[in-house]
């Protein structure tokens, strides 16, 4: 009987401590509800930037698969408004500032996809993680300084829903020497 008193009284323990170790996680992971002025297409408007229509993948992929209400966004790069790249190494050919410049460029072309998408950007729910690739030379280290052009803009534009978790990594190369290149998963509403 001591036994089975001892037991009990253990398992009656370990459960108090998933119990707070569960609330510890959900304190962690930051909930987001949407203001009643969100307006994603308001915020683009008013930073000045018009979205245009993403061209047609030049390979075997898609430019975003649906599974649920996530959407994965393929790998975008800095083309600008003239069709070319912004290409070349961060830490050789690029400063940091062109990068963050190529970063933000990139961004712009995922919330066009976003847009043709869904329709509107109102649907985005929130943006949950972004994947941004800079070509760097081996003794870069400001990655993630690159990377905060993609990640400013989508506060930009979504408010406390454009924050995300992210990783921001070094490449030896990129596709066409393009400077960066960011991937992402987003939420959308029903």
């Amino acid at each position: 009987m001591r036994y089975s008193l001892g037991l009990l009284v253990l398992i009656c323990l370990s459960c108090k401590d998933v119990q707070q170790g569960n609330e510890a996680m959900e304190d962690a992971v930051e909930t987001v509800q949407a203001a009643p002025d969100y307006d994603p297409e308001a915020k683009l408007s008013a930073l000045g930037i018009s979205l245009k229509t993403p061209s047609t993948p030049v390979a075997n992929y898609v430019h975003v698969v649906r599974a649920g209400n996530l959407l994965f966004l393929a790998g975008k790069g800095p083309k600008k408004a003239d069709g070319k790249n912004i290409v070349g190494k961060l830490g050789d050919d690029l400063t940091l500032e062109q990068g963050y410049e190529a970063a933000r460029t990139a961004g712009i072309n995922q919330l066009a996809v976003l847009q043709a998408t869904l329709g509107n950007l109102n649907k985005v729910k929130r943006i949950v993680k972004v994947k941004g690739m800079v070509n760097a030379v081996p003794d870069f280290t400001d990655h993630s300084k690159v990377i905060n052009g993609y990640s400013d803009l989508m506060v930009a534009v979504f408010g406390k829903k454009g924050k995300h978790a992210r990783a921001a990594v070094g490449m030896g190369s990129l596709p066409g020497n393009m400077a960066v290149e960011v991937e992402m998963v987003v939420e959308v509403y029903e």
